[in-house]
């Protein structure tokens, strides 16, 4: 509540959660006493003694978010009101041994002790915290990275595939009440994958495998990644039709079964001429006006914003 409202006394805190007069002092004093707790000045007088005003200290609990890819991993360190208190990148560990990342993440914890939440995003399939599906990185496969993490560092633990983390980053941003629909698609450096967000929920399916958009079958023997990639697994989506096309109708598939309000791409994979192209293509797969709003946004931020997010959440769950 303080972190909503920015500042109270022990009489608002009293009269707003129910709570006698009492008890909000003793808890008060607790967490005060804690660090937990910043006073902020007192109330103008009303003609009695004047009230102390009560902030959360927003620095008091931190959340670690970092984001693995193959050739490395960002991560950032959010305070409760999501400022950064540091950010940065190093090398990639998902070719590296879990002892690897378990070192990094301990550095971080030692450099910054209010840590009390960790949140990490992976560019593959996860379960209940368990890695089961992230081609090229087989130290990972079916690993349970979020027990591991639990147990290692005794804080609450979230992992989440990249483009859930993306498409939940991008809304959580929009700040809207709109129980929207959309998709995240991208193309990345580890396969295609997006994220779907239906009417404001996260869609994971029966097996937590929802958005692994490399196997639609968009063609006689060819799925959706063959389609956007040469013999040498290089990306033509950008300059050749086959792509354009087949991005197209995907575009149109999502639209017939889905009907989103929006497909968002990484800035970074398309442009305003690529997006056009694809618009126009995709229409003639599907009636216009029935066709999502294609935009582009940035990938990077909106993957760690949604880290951030789930890390937060952690937070006020365990306080709750």
């Amino acid at each position: 509540m303080l972190l909503a409202s920015g500042s109270a006394t022990k009489v608002e805190l009293s009269e707003k959660l129910g709570i006698s007069f009492p008890t909000i002092s003793k808890f008060i004093t607790q967490m005060e006493k804690a660090g937990e707790l910043l006073t902020v000045g007192l109330d103008e007088s009303s003609g009695g003694r004047r009230a102390q005003r009560y902030a959360y200290n927003p620095d008091y609990k931190l959340v670690a978010a970092l984001f693995l890819e193959k050739t490395e991993t960002q991560y950032t360190i959010y305070n409760a009101l999501g400022e950064v208190r540091e950010k940065g990148s190093t090398c990639g560990f998902l070719l590296d041994d879990i002892a690897t990342l378990a070192q990094h993440v301990e550095a971080l914890i030692e450099r910054h002790p209010r840590i009390s939440s960790l949140a990490f995003g992976v560019p593959g399939s996860v379960n209940e915290g368990r890695i089961i599906h992230i081609p090229g990185y087989e130290k990972f496969q079916n690993f349970d990275l979020k027990s591991f993490c639990e147990n290692q560092f005794s804080l609450p633990v979230v992992v989440e595939n990249d483009m859930n983390a993306a498409v939940l980053g991008y809304y959580d941003k929009l700040d809207t009440r709109e129980n929207l629909s959309l998709i995240y698609l991208y193309f990345g450096q580890n396969g295609p994958g997006a994220g779907l967000l239906v009417n404001g929920h996260l869609v994971r399916g029966k097996t937590s495998f929802s958005g692994e958009v490399s196997f639609v079958p968009l063609y006689d023997g060819r799925n959706f990644q063959q389609a956007i990639t040469d013999a040498g697994g290089k990306l033509i989506v950008m300059h050749e039709s086959v792509g354009v096309d087949a991005v197209s109708r995907l575009v149109a598939t999502f639209s017939a079964i889905l009907n989103p309000h929006a497909v968002i791409f990484c800035r970074d994979e398309v442009s305003d001429d690529l997006l056009d192209a694809i618009a126009a293509r995709s229409a003639s797969y599907m009636v216009k006006e029935h066709l999502p709003k294609l935009t582009a946004s940035d990938w990077r931020e909106d993957y760690l914003h949604g880290l951030k997010r789930l890390g937060l959440n952690l937070i006020i769950a365990a306080d709750d």
